[in-house]
């Protein structure tokens, strides 16, 4: 017998149905498949799909859907924590009005195509014209287009190979490193390289040819890289393969962190 609410007062909201368990047999198939988001879900789909007399095909294609997704989540999160940005840069936060790159060349990096086709990217100009954001949001689109990418300051780069060498594995490094699809090394020229560094770059950049795409910054124009570079025939060396395949963008204006910069107020 079902008892009517009392005269102004409100009916009780009805007590939703627990969802019932997974059968033990079902939950140790799932668990050993490694299907996780199915093992957890399958329960209240089931449940769902006798209220709502769901056809065989709309609950798979529901548990299938929902097992992707999930798996597409944690892949993009784990390759964006191999790629090790150092800020979160997109290019959607990108002025580029306000920036000296055309929006043409600007469209064409964004549709990562030359990533595609193992081809390089130069960003090259004075500090705050956008090089690093660019570098760091084109890596962020790179891995939410599914791409592997390691992100590294020059500095790291030579330290991380410099380790190779103590321990002569230098080749194993170069191929770890050269995993990813977009390599990408900002702040090239900040200091400078000793004869070592500057072969051990030679290795990376060698390796990289027309197998991986290499995107890199820095401040000093390509006839000056011998100021950082200090044996000339290994730099022409880097720069010829560096620029073989690579489009070259040339910043310029005034930076942008001084054009937006904080000041104190009496």
């Amino acid at each position: 017998m079902t008892t009517a609410a009392r005269p102004g007062t409100a009916a009780p909201k009805p007590v939703p149905k627990p969802v019932p368990e997974l059968a033990a047999d079902l939950d140790a198939g799932l668990r050993r498949l490694k299907l996780s988001t199915v093992r957890r879900l399958a329960a209240e789909v089931m449940q769902t799909a006798k209220t709502q007399r769901w056809t065989p095909e709309e609950v798979l294609r529901t548990l299938i859907e929902a097992e992707i997704a999930a798996r597409d989540a944690s892949n993009a999160a784990n390759r964006l924590k191999a790629a090790a940005f150092p800020v979160t840069k997109t290019l959607d936060t990108f002025d580029v009005a306000g920036s000296s790159i055309p929006a043409a060349t600007y469209d064409y990096l964004a549709s990562l195509e030359w990533v595609g086709t193992q081809q390089n990217l130069a960003l090259i100009g004075p500090p705050g014209t956008g090089k690093s954001h660019t570098l760091v949001g084109l890596g962020h689109a790179a891995v939410t287009a599914g791409l592997k990418v390691r992100y590294f300051t020059a500095a790291e780069l030579i330290d991380t190979l410099y380790r190779g060498l103590a321990d002569n594995t230098v080749g194993k490094v170069i191929e770890s490193v050269l995993r990813a699809d977009l390599v990408i090394c900002d702040e090239v020229g900040f200091a400078p390289l000793d004869d070592t560094g500057t072969q051990l770059l030679f290795r990376l950049v060698a390796a990289a040819y027309e197998r991986r795409s290499l995107a890199v910054a820095s401040h000093w124009p390509f006839e000056q890289w011998g100021r950082f570079l200090p044996e000339h025939t290994t730099a022409a060396s880097i720069l010829d393969r560096l620029l073989h395949h690579c489009t070259v963008v040339v910043t310029e204006g005034d930076s942008y962190r001084m054009r937006h910069r904080t000041t104190g107020r009496r």
